[in-house]
């Protein structure tokens, strides 16, 4: 990898004609970011283009050098290269190719992917990692924390709470640089710098508690253990060591109450992790915590917004901070209503099988049909995955899976099961253990979730 490094550098200096391709979500932004930082700092003129997986096979190569980052290791790029081309790939997921692929080429090929080399891409580094490792090879270290933040994004550290292989190396020049403070085994609950902490432990979801989507008992849980007042209300930011961990005591309680026995063991892995806080923010601003800023990257990504994002990225902190603002407000709002729409308490729209359930989100955004998925975690069965399709603009069902924690720690892996799944039906798919997504014909939607549905017999615990 360092040699392909070595060779990556080369080519962008020799190269003026330069059009980068990224993907639409948090890693694919970062990635996007660090490279157009890379380019606009060696004064090449370039374009970027953020788009998704599903518009890349064939695409026209209209340019000298042509960077994909993100994505392109599963997708037919090369397929119309022209004599004398250049292409760059800086990927992280599953490759159609091998390492070998370029060696008679009439045009230049150079695919940077951690599995040619061993190294797991869902865990040890992601596409803003790859792109980060470039920025290094041209003495950019500056550009660490959003290798960190492409990270964070990707959840390259839900498996064990922490950055492992190359993403350590990353999360360490960030700290070197003094961008970045990390605080080992913390309380891991999203909106640690801009929730209220009973606001945010109602979002609990990878097993559904008395407190999930109950603020009222997120109160008074909280009051009882004496580490929030009525009228002086903290985040979890606020807590000292001993009321995090009269808080960890309580929730783990909590758990062990609705658990089967074997998942006793991976109770501390949901409940605590490593919290990034990125130290050049503003201390009150929803960009000083990695899991909040990375969710800002995601809104811009899901309403096609992805340059404010990366303008932000690049040091914008005035114009296109205030539209990512907007952007993110608009964004809460449109899932909470489509929450409202599948998860009404009294006309649930989810339909729950033997082994998974699922719900049509007719009329949502395929872009925020994930997000939703995720959110709806809350309102179902947590030892089953849950499954929403939504219609694409063409002819097509977009088809998004999420599921607990506690079913990929099992050794699930429904990113590779859905991969499989979609192709026998003539769609395409993939993605993490517990988070991935999948393009399937209109006419498949009944026989995908019946293959889905046969494939987990007898994998899951009661």
């Amino acid at each position: 990898m360092s040699e392909q490094y070595e060779e990556a550098k080369k080519i962008i200096e020799s190269s003026d004609n330069i059009k980068v391709y990224s993907h639409i979500d948090c890693d694919g932004i970062c990635s996007g970011a660090i490279l157009s930082t890379i380019l606009d700092r060696q004064n090449k003129d370039h374009e970027i283009e953020f788009v998704n997986l599903d518009v890349l096979d064939n695409i026209e190569l209209d340019h000298e050098l042509t960077i994909f980052s993100d994505l392109g290791s599963g997708q037919l790029i090369d397929a119309k290269a022209k004599e004398g081309q250049k292409i760059i790939i800086l990927d992280h997921h599953p490759p159609l190719r091998e390492l070998d692929y370029r060696n008679d080429k009439d045009y230049t090929y150079l695919e940077i992917n951690p599995l040619h080399h061993g190294i797991d891409g869902s865990y040890y580094v992601c596409g803003g990692g790859l792109c980060y490792f470039l920025a290094k090879e041209f003495g950019y270290d500056d550009l660490s924390w959003i290798g960190v933040l492409s990270a964070i994004g990707d959840m390259q550290n839900t498996r064990s709470g922490h950055f492992e292989g190359l993403n350590e190396i990353i999360q360490q020049d960030a700290i070197d640089g003094g961008y970045l403070e990390v605080i080992k085994n913390d309380i891991n609950i999203y909106g640690r710098n801009t929730r209220p902490l009973f606001v945010a432990l109602s979002y609990f979801n990878d097993v559904r508690l008395p407190i999930t989507n109950n603020t009222t008992e997120t109160m008074a849980v909280l009051e009882e253990l004496g580490i929030d007042e009525k009228n002086n209300r903290k985040t979890l930011n606020e807590l000292t060591m001993e009321q995090k961990a009269k808080l960890y005591q309580c929730l783990s309680g909590m758990i062990a109450k609705v658990v089967p026995g074997r998942y006793v063991q991976y109770i501390s892995q949901l409940i605590i992790g490593d919290s990034y806080t990125f130290l050049k923010e503003d201390p009150h601003s929803f960009l000083r915590d990695a899991s909040e800023f990375s969710t800002a990257m995601n809104a811009c990504g899901r309403n096609h917004e992805e340059k404010i994002a990366m303008e932000v990225l690049k040091g914008d902190r005035f114009v296109a901070l205030d539209e990512l603002e907007v952007v993110s407000r608009d964004h809460r709002r449109n899932l909470a209503q489509a929450i409202e729409k599948v998860a009404d308490s009294e006309h649930s729209n989810i339909i729950e099988l033997e082994n998974l359930q699922y719900f049509d989100g007719t009329g949502i955004k395929p872009e925020i049909v994930g997000t939703i998925t995720g959110m709806i975690l809350g309102y179902c069965n947590w030892k089953k995955p849950v499954i929403g399709f939504t219609q694409t603009d063409t002819d097509g069902i977009k088809v998004s899976l999420r599921c607990s924690r506690l079913l990929s720690y099992d050794g699930i892996h429904f990113g590779n099961m859905i991969r499989e799944i979609a192709r026998n039906v003539g769609g395409s798919g993939g993605g993490h253990s517990m988070a991935c997504g999948a393009y399937i014909p209109i006419d498949k939607k009944s026989d995908f979730i019946e293959q889905f549905n046969n494939e987990l017999e007898g994998k899951l615990t009661n």
